[in-house]
């Protein structure tokens, strides 16, 4: 019934930008807050950004100035604007639903960048 598709991942040069993208079906979006986050290989999975139903914003101290979290309530989808990207190993960046109830996770994007 839940599911959070993320899209927009891809490899892209150091000092680049990306913008993923996060569609959600089965919740009711525009209630819930929603979040990106990180994952390297063999390291913990980290927060990004998540924005609330009301539009508050918290970044991670490592992405602020670099990255714009977004959401459309109208389309159900979340954005993730990454700009000035850093080299550094691929890492796949994950969608995440709260409500009140469960958060969900979607399948996540893979993101590389290439000095």
């Amino acid at each position: 019934q839940v599911q959070l598709v993320e899209s927009g991942g891809g490899l892209v040069q150091a000092g680049g930008s990306l913008r993923l993208s996060c569609a959600a079906s089965g919740i009711r979006f525009a209630d819930n807050a929603m979040g990106w986050y990180r994952q390297a290989p063999g390291k913990q999975r980290d927060l990004v950004a998540v924005i609330s139903s009301s539009g508050v914003i918290n970044y991670a101290d490592s992405v602020k100035g670099r990255v714009t979290i977004s959401r459309d309530n109208a389309k159900n989808t979340v954005y993730l604007q990454m700009n000035s990207m850093k080299p550094g190993k691929t890492a796949v960046y994950y969608c995440k639903a709260r409500t009140p109830l469960f958060h969900y996770w979607g399948q996540g994007t893979q993101v590389t960048v290439s000095s």
